[in-house]
């Protein structure tokens, strides 16, 4: 049976569209190479930092299954003394710093590298 506009010695050819990333894969793929806040994440994406806040916890664990990347994260630090929040489990900014007080801190950075 013929379709109409189709000429019987042609294949049809099947179109098969693209699959969209998840937001997820968008902000890993963000990621890879370099390190961002999850403000600049946010507005690279479109979507609320809270809901970047949300996904990195997800995307940390997912990296850490995969031998061949590594999740880096590079944290807040205080504008005003230069306090390091390391070992912080956390993935949000500080409200303060614990050290001086001041509400002037750096928001976290994260990144994706590939291990060697």
């Amino acid at each position: 049976m013929l379709r109409s506009g189709h000429a019987p010695d042609q294949p049809f050819e099947v179109y098969v569209p693209e699959q969209p990333q998840t937001m997820r894969q968008q902000i890993v793929e963000s990621l890879q190479g370099t390190l961002c806040s999850a403000y600049q994440l946010a507005g690279m994406l479109r979507i609320r930092e809270r809901e970047v806040e949300e996904h990195l916890t997800h995307i940390v664990k997912t990296v850490a299954r995969d031998r061949t990347k590594q999740f880096v994260i590079d944290p807040a630090s205080c504008v005003e003394c230069g306090y390091v929040f390391r070992g912080r489990t956390k993935l949000t900014t500080p409200s303060r710093c614990p050290k001086c007080k001041s509400e002037g801190v750096s928001p976290p950075r994260f990144g994706i590298q590939v291990r060697t």
